[in-house]
């Protein structure tokens, strides 16, 4: 057991939780994540209606006893979310730990209090999360720019702007963008934060929900070999370099409209390359720490080698008088 407040509230063996990746953090990696010590979060956007989030839920359950949580983020979406019924669908599940995203979850602070909930929120800047705390949500993850998906516009680097967080509030801090190994893990409890935000190098694992081409190709790719794109809409996205995402920025550095934009930077791309194979016109999210990336292990293997390596990094540090 490594023990921090995030372990302690979360009910879990290591402090690390999967970062919740639409249409890849189903039931199967969700389980893993926590049958091997972590937290699982499944991501909510993948499933376009309640009846499949329940359902999704529900098999999760028959794969893990361990605890595990759901994302609910907040983004504007292109098809019409009511956000309150994903909310009461959770609850209704027996789901104790919900991750809030995309906009301050305060307007469902009670609802989730009145249920028992411990709410986790995951923003880009320092002043979201503390609303967060002010509107009291139990505990919050930062991203720094190096993270995949939506790490903000302001492209400040994790090792900044976690210790800035741990400053900045009073509940515990989670640490997410550019982790995928035990000296980034052990890196971000140096800065401060009680736990990891790992999404990539999940990804890259026998229970994620992709096709076998996509891992194969995301083993090859560097650290250099992503962008960010969707800055002018003001919804940083970082995602895999190819003619496709280029194609993306070169509109964008023109002046394209959002209506311009939405069909070239539709989910359904990333979908439907996850199925396939085929990423050659998909927007692919996935951080720098893609470099470190180079096999396609299980998620228990995955996990228990941070901690391993954790425990031989420590071990170094304190031969160099770090430590006792």
């Amino acid at each position: 057991m490594l023990k921090t407040r995030v372990t302690e509230m979360l009910g879990i063996k290591y402090p690390i939780i999967a970062g919740p990746m639409a249409y890849i953090s189903g039931p199967e990696l969700v389980a893993a994540v926590s049958n091997a010590g972590g937290l699982g979060v499944m991501a909510s956007l993948s499933y376009p209606n309640t009846q499949e989030l329940q359902q999704a839920i529900r098999e999760t359950q028959k794969l893990t006893k361990k605890p595990f949580a759901v994302n609910i983020t907040m983004l504007p979406v292109s098809r019409p979310v009511k956000y309150e019924d994903y909310f009461q669908t959770a609850i209704g599940e027996g789901v104790r730990i919900i991750e809030t995203s995309g906009r301050s979850p305060e307007p469902y602070m009670q609802m989730l209090k009145n249920a028992g909930v411990t709410v986790m929120h995951r923003a880009t800047r320092t002043k979201d999360i503390q609303t967060a705390e002010r509107v009291g949500v139990d505990m919050v993850t930062i991203l720094g720019t190096e993270a995949a998906g939506h790490p903000g516009q302001e492209e400040v680097g994790t090792i900044v702007r976690v210790p800035v967080a741990v400053n900045s509030v009073k509940i515990p801090v989670i640490a997410g963008g550019g982790i995928a190994d035990g000296r980034g893990f052990v890196a971000a409890l140096a800065l401060g934060a009680e736990g990891v935000l790992i999404g990539s190098r999940f990804m890259v694992s026998k229970e994620a929900n992709i096709h076998d081409n996509v891992k194969k190709w995301l083993c090859g790719l560097t650290e250099a070999d992503t962008i960010l794109i969707q800055k002018s809409i003001k919804n940083a996205s970082r995602v895999v370099r190819n003619a496709h995402t280029e194609k993306v920025l070169e509109m964008e550095n023109r002046g394209a409209t959002i209506d311009e934009l939405l069909p070239m930077i539709s989910g359904t791309r990333g979908r439907n390359a996850y199925a396939t194979g085929d990423f050659s016109e998909a927007n692919i999210s996935v951080g720098q720490c893609v470099g470190l990336i180079r096999d396609i292990p299980t998620v228990k293997q995955i996990i228990d080698g941070i901690i391993k390596d954790a425990k031989v990094i420590m071990k170094r540090l304190q031969t160099l008088g770090v430590g006792s």
